[in-house]
């Protein structure tokens, strides 16, 4: 198997650990990090994070000249962690170059958002605002509980650090899918030093199905990071997200 070429953009809190996961796994190598600040720019992010390889050499967003820094560095996928500014860096050049995309990014501005669905005309697009496993499997599994039991009350709840500002966007998504009120059936709670805590509330009579997923470690996302990697290179072009690659995985293990 070929070792799949992997560029980041983002060295945030959350890009740091998904790069170490990428660095780690033997299928995978970092070619390259952007980042918005030139802070550790010529660095390689391996060096950083304590291991000894030579993976991810740091990049200023503001010290490279696309296309020509994509076609000098040539990778497989590009992970986009960081906001969606960062479209404007690298669309033209997925736009004419067969290169996957992972976009880990919580929300687009409609004109943002329509350049991910074009480029999803080119090649493949896996656009997942919360890329770790459990979640999506929660939101399949809700999906499929809604459905054998349509009469009962839905409440979700999501729990997170205390100075996340905005409302959860997988809450939101999650009320989108079950077709709930955004504003009446979300429910926020903002304390200490949650990562996130997600859990969908089913109320039958005499009975109450509680479904809960928490996030104890970032290095959840550079799992889920992985598996879409993963399953993205088997992909010549379209739009994907976590929650559809999971509920493909499901059925086919069911048939199985």
């Amino acid at each position: 198997m070929c070792m799949i070429r992997v560029g980041l953009i983002g060295f945030g809190k959350t890009g740091k650990i998904v790069a170490e996961e990428i660095i780690r796994d033997s299928s995978c190598t970092l070619s390259w990090v952007l980042r918005k600040t030139a802070v550790e720019e010529g660095e390689f992010a391996s060096h950083l994070l304590g291991l000894h390889s030579e993976q991810g050499r740091i990049w200023s967003m503001d010290h490279i000249e696309p296309p020509s820094f994509f076609e000098e560095n040539e990778v497989d996928v590009i992970v986009d962690f960081s906001d969606y500014n960062a479209i404007d860096t690298y669309y033209q050049y997925l736009k004419e170059n067969p290169v996957r995309l992972i976009s880990a990014i919580s929300s687009y501005p409609p004109e943002e958002r329509a350049m991910i669905d074009e480029l999803a005309k080119r090649t493949a697009v896996l656009y997942s605002p919360n890329i770790t496993l459990g979640i999506n499997f929660l939101i399949v599994i809700s999906e499929v509980l809604q459905k054998i039991v349509p009469w009962a009350d839905i409440e979700i709840i999501e729990q997170h650090f205390r100075n996340k500002p905005e409302v959860s966007g997988t809450a939101l998504k999650i009320a989108d899918i079950l077709g709930l009120d955004k504003k009446k059936n979300v429910n926020s709670v903002r304390v200490g030093g949650i990562i996130g805590k997600h859990e969908v509330i089913f109320g039958l009579p005499n009975q109450t199905i509680r479904l809960i997923h928490e996030t104890h470690n970032r290095a959840a996302f550079g799992q889920g990071i992985l598996f879409g990697i993963k399953y993205l290179v088997g992909q010549e072009k379209g739009l994907f997200n976590m929650e559809q690659v999971i509920k493909e995985k499901f059925v086919n293990s069911i048939l199985n």
